[in-house]
């Protein structure tokens, strides 16, 4: 017979996972449905633009409209991603619901016009903004709208991508660098899957990459796994080259563009301007697909012919999009250049191509967003199992040469990578350990302070009467 101890404990657990199945699952439905309507008008919108290339000298007047609508009805809604990250910490006034529908509309006017974004932010305010408004509507506690916020972060990221794994890893591991919160894997697990399934429910298919298994797999090659670490190297310090270019760009704009209208007709403008200077469309928008068959694409990066310079292009356009106002996610872009950048590191590595195009796809983004066992799990889900230590250690290694700073400034420091300055306060954000100076030699410090303190107490020892050493 078993224990009492053990089937009250199985109750719990039973009465735990229907309760998150019905509070999760609506509401998990919902933002599937929010990212199908979204990812079809996305395509509608590339499509649109690709039928009519002269909607690319409107996008400063369609900045303009954006950056407008937001100032008038906006309000906190933009804050976007780190508003979330920030109410999913400190519960307040809850995410607005209005975020949804700001946040769709936006971006896809910023693609329809050719602004170079992305769509994981806007999957993760829709989900974060309807299950906000989902709480306030079932009046649930702060610890329970906590949870179901971060459940609606997986299932937007879980849907949009076509990764419900990863999704729901991407929600735990996003809030804090080097913690995990498991009490809200089982609704962040469920969400995703349910954001994910309804979003193919409604016809929508994602895009398949490819790797192929060649000599690679479990039977790992110690002179591939040592180029591998080499690039992801290479990947860490462009996650951090980049997010510094991003917060670096906005910072200027805002200080040469007082006027919060005149950003984006600047980034406009420099858009067009590089679109002729390059002769080229083809950094535009998503790059996930183009009407020209000869054109970069995300897939394309895969194999042939060998482009060493796109991932830099590629990087400008994103910097100069975001940077000036316009609406989107960074992380579509981060695939597109860790892809291009893993292209041309496979070039110089004389690597194989394909391997080096998908492990720069995700460790380009480990290494932006702080969430490496994430983008491991996208990885496998993308590319296959075969990979998998690879893919890991692009992930891991890229992470760990970010330093501290990310695309979302509100991610809290829960266990730093290196020594930080001791003035960072508890739970101390990205956007205040960015501002502090690395302490210097960790290791060497920490060595010679435990040694100080062991002298310290030897010497104690000697000076007490009746003591002998």
């Amino acid at each position: 017979m078993l224990p009492r101890r053990l089937l009250a404990s199985w109750a719990a657990q039973t009465r735990a996972l229907m309760k998150w199945l019905c509070l999760i699952g609506p509401v998990a439905a919902t933002i599937g449905s929010a990212c199908a309507l979204f990812l079809w008008s996305l395509d509608r919108a590339t499509r649109l633009r690709f039928d009519h290339p002269a909607l690319l000298y409107a996008l400063p007047l369609a900045g303009v409209a954006i950056v407008w609508v937001y100032g008038r009805f906006g309000g906190r809604a933009d804050g976007g991603n780190n508003l979330i990250v920030d109410q999913i910490h400190q519960p307040g006034a809850g995410v607005p619901l209005r975020m949804a529908p700001l946040i769709l509309v936006a971006t896809v006017v910023t693609h329809l016009f050719g602004g170079s974004a992305g769509r994981e932010g806007t999957a993760v305010q829709l989900g974060g903004s309807l299950a906000s408004g989902f709480s306030r509507l079932m009046r649930l506690s702060a610890a329970e709208g906590r949870l179901v916020l971060m459940a609606g972060v997986a299932a937007g990221f879980g849907a949009v991508f076509g990764t419900p794994i990863a999704g729901a890893i991407f929600a735990l591991e996003v809030l804090s660098l080097g913690q995990v919160r498991y009490e809200a894997l089982l609704p962040c697990l469920i969400a995703a899957l349910v954001g994910d399934w309804t979003c193919h429910a409604w016809g929508i298919e994602h895009t398949s990459y490819a790797i192929a298994a060649g000599d690679a797999g479990f039977h790992i090659q110690g002179w591939l796994l040592a180029k591998v670490t080499a690039a992801a190297v290479i990947l860490g310090l462009a996650g951090l080259a980049f997010s510094e270019t991003l917060h670096a760009a906005g910072a200027l704009v805002r200080r040469l563009c007082p006027h919060p209208l005149l950003r984006p007709v600047l980034g406009g403008l420099l858009l067009i301007a590089l679109v002729q200077v390059l002769g080229t469309r083809d950094y535009l928008g998503l790059g996930v697909w183009s009407a020209d068959p000869g054109a970069v694409t995300l897939p394309g990066l895969f194999q042939p012919p060998y482009r060493p310079f796109s991932w830099l292009w590629k990087a400008l356009f994103t910097v100069v999009t975001l940077a000036t106002g316009f609406k989107g996610g960074e992380v579509t872009p981060l695939f597109f250049i860790g892809a291009a950048l893993g292209h041309a590191l496979a070039g110089v590595l004389n690597a194989p191509l394909d391997l080096m195009a998908g492990l720069g796809f995700v460790g380009l983004f480990a290494a932006a967003a702080n969430t490496p066992l994430a983008c491991t799990l996208m990885g496998i889900e993308l590319f296959g199992a075969a990979h998998t230590p690879y893919i890991a250690v692009a992930c891991f290694v890229a992470y760990a040469f970010s330093g501290h700073s990310g695309i979302y400034l509100s991610q809290r420091v829960a266990v730093p990578k290196v020594g930080l300055a001791a003035s960072l306060p508890l739970g101390g954000t990205l956007r205040q350990a960015r501002e502090l100076p690395l302490a210097p030699a960790t290791l060497g410090r920490r060595f010679r302070v435990l040694l100080k303190r062991q002298l310290r107490r030897r010497n104690h020892g000697k000076m007490r009467p009746g003591i002998t050493t």
